[in-house]
C-alpha cells in the first residue's frame, strides 16, 4: 500500500516563502512613504537628477518590483498546489522556481547601474533575497522526503 508523501514541512516552507515574498514586495512601498532609502540612493547616484526624475525612477522600480513580486506569489502558489497535490514533479518545479527567484533577488542585490553603484540600496536588495531562504528549505525538504516503497 502506498503512503502519501509527507508534505507538512515542505508546504510550511512554501507558505513562509509566500509570506516573505509579499513582505519583500511591500517593502519598497513602505520605504517610499517612510525612510526614502530608494529615493536617497537614486539621488546619491545621480546628483544632477531633478526631484521629478528621482520620483520617476522610484516609480519605475515600484512597478518592476511589483511585477516580480506578483510572479513570485504565483510561483509560490503553484509550488504549494503541486506539493499539496502530491505531484511527482513538485521538487523539480520548486527547484526551477527557486533558481529563478534567487536569480531575481541576486540581480536586485548586485546589479550596478550607470552611476557605478548598485541599482538598489542594500536594505531593499537584501529584502528581495529573504524569500530565497524559504526556497532553500522548501527545495531541500522536497528532495529529502521519503519516496513510497
Amino acid at each position: 500500500m502506498n503512503q502519501p508523501l509527507p508534505t507538512r514541512g515542505p508546504l510550511a516552507a512554501v507558505y513562509v516563502g509566500l509570506a516573505l515574498t509579499v513582505l519583500a514586495t511591500i517593502a519598497p512601498y513602505a520605504d517610499r512613504s517612510t525612510t526614502h532609502l530608494l529615493a536617497d540612493h537614486v539621488r546619491a547616484g545621480y546628483p544632477d537628477y531633478s526631484q521629478e526624475q528621482i520620483d520617476s525612477a522610484v516609480t519605475t522600480y515600484l512597478v518592476v518590483s511589483s511585477v516580480i513580486g506578483a510572479l513570485g506569489v504565483l510561483a509560490w502558489l503553484t509550488t504549494a498546489w503541486a506539493v499539496k497535490a502530491g505531484k511527482r514533479w513538485a521538487p523539480s518545479v520548486a527547484t526551477a522556481m527557486f533558481v529563478l527567484g534567487a536569480g531575481a533577488g541576486l540581480t536586485g542585490l548586485l546589479i550596478k547601474d550607470t552611476s557605478g553603484a548598485t541599482g538598489l540600496p542594500p536594505e531593499l536588495g537584501w529584502a528581495g533575497m529573504v524569500p530565497s531562504l524559504a526556497g532553500v528549505f522548501a527545495v531541500t525538504l522536497l528532495w529529502r522526503r521519503r519516496r513510497p516503497a
